[in-house]
């Protein structure tokens, strides 16, 4: 008997994506790979970092697992580390806008600990928060909260996700591999609306360099239970292992 499709609980962030069309047949039997391997890891509740450069396609793996893991009968929760930076009004205290600064400053990993993570480990904890400050319109939705089943896998993307601060958390980490000019290219491109002609500017020298120095000083890719190549979005490719 198929299992009944299970609840999948999104952050309010105005920032979230929706989840993308079946692109193919290939992509469909590499998502579902991974899915299986995931509910192989057991019942209770799981963790799972999607990691890599800007714009390769992080968000939209993490919808198309969350998909096929409640289609199981697994309730998820999804968020993404681009919730949980510091605020803008803040931005004069510290360096945000070059590469180094961004990598140093921009994330607010003790609010995505104490909201999100160190609950979602609890086994005492009922409720978590996916969104703390939206990263568009500033709004602040730490005080609003999300059940936290017992059996819920949390799937959360995003950039320098097995930082020491919090890297001891997943349960399962996923590197999408793109070359770093198609991650530029790609980020540009889809955040035209907001940067303009800023935009290649921004993704070049700001966020490549903050992921050079996230590669230089944390090198996440021996940490990975899969590595795929999300190049091509039609034709994904797990590489390793």
């Amino acid at each position: 008997m198929r299992s009944p499709q299970a609840d999948v609980h999104h952050s309010a962030s105005s920032w979230r994506q929706p989840c993308p069309p079946a692109a193919s047949g290939e992509r469909t039997m590499l998502v579902e790979e991974i899915v299986k391997r995931i509910l192989n890891l057991g019942q209770g509740r799981l963790l799972v970092g999607i990691d890599g450069f800007t714009a390769a396609g992080k968000t939209s793996f993490g919808h198309e697992l969350a998909e096929r893991i409640s289609a199981a009968g697994r309730p998820v929760l999804r968020a993404t580390l681009d919730d949980f930076k510091r605020p803008w009004r803040d931005r004069h205290l510290y360096d945000r806008e070059s590469g180094e600064g961004y990598y140093r400053n921009a994330y607010d990993y003790e609010a995505v600990k104490r909201l999100l993570l160190d609950p979602c480990r609890s086994s005492e904890a009922t409720s978590c928060v996916l969104c703390s400050i939206d990263p568009l319109t500033q709004r602040d939705h730490s005080s609003e909260t999300t059940p936290l089943e017992a059996d819920a896998v949390l799937i959360v993307d995003g950039v320098f996700a097995f930082r020491p601060e919090i890297n001891e958390y997943w349960d399962f980490r996923i590197w999408l591999q793109v070359d770093a000019e198609l991650s530029v290219r790609r980020g540009a491109g889809r955040d035209q609306n907001w940067a303009g002609s800023e935009a290649e500017s921004i993704h070049r020298n700001r966020y490549l360099v903050a992921e050079d120095i996230y590669l230089q000083e944390v090198d996440p890719l021996p940490m990975m239970d899969v590595v795929i190549d999300n190049s091509t979005f039609a034709r994904p490719q797990i590489v390793t292992p």
